[in-house]
């Protein structure tokens, strides 16, 4: 079943965040944190939260094809691995967020978090306000071409 829906959350004094009801029972305990995959070279930073298996599937579908040799399996393969903090969910829900993954994703307190399909995303809430408006924007020119190709 795909995650759906946004929460404004807050992360408490030791960078717990509370997984919304709405995830929990599909999520599981045994979680994936790592960056959220980015299309775009300006496109803002998020978290993910993965299950284990889905968090796998993503990273096999990514370096398929790829000669395991190339430099860009290799850049992808590594950041993929590196990035990847594997953790579970405690007793009140709450998963803890590294502190390194909060600062390369901009978050510091006030987060959105949001159904992503596969996964969760986690967002500093103004910059997804702001991400998602710009992808609201885009989108008929996102549609035509999608249209276009099929």
């Amino acid at each position: 079943m795909p995650f759906r829906g946004t929460f404004e959350h807050s992360l408490d004094a030791k960078h717990r965040l509370t997984i919304p009801a709405a995830f929990r029972k599909q999520l599981g305990t045994e979680l994936v944190l790592a960056p959220a995959p980015r299309v775009r070279r300006d496109d803002p930073l998020a978290l993910s939260i993965w299950r284990p298996e889905a968090y796998d599937e993503f990273v096999r579908y990514s370096l398929a094809g790829l000669n395991p040799m190339s430099p860009e399996a290799v850049d992808l393969a590594r950041v993929l691995s590196n990035d990847a903090h594997d953790t579970e969910l405690d007793s009140a829900n709450r998963v803890m967020i590294p502190s390194r993954l909060l600062r390369l994703a901009g978050i510091e307190k006030d987060v959105a978090v949001c159904g992503s399909g596969d996964r969760i995303e986690v967002w500093d809430r103004e910059t997804h306000a702001r991400s998602l408006e710009q992808i609201r924007d885009r989108l008929p020119e996102t549609v035509a071409r999608i249209v276009n190709t099929a």
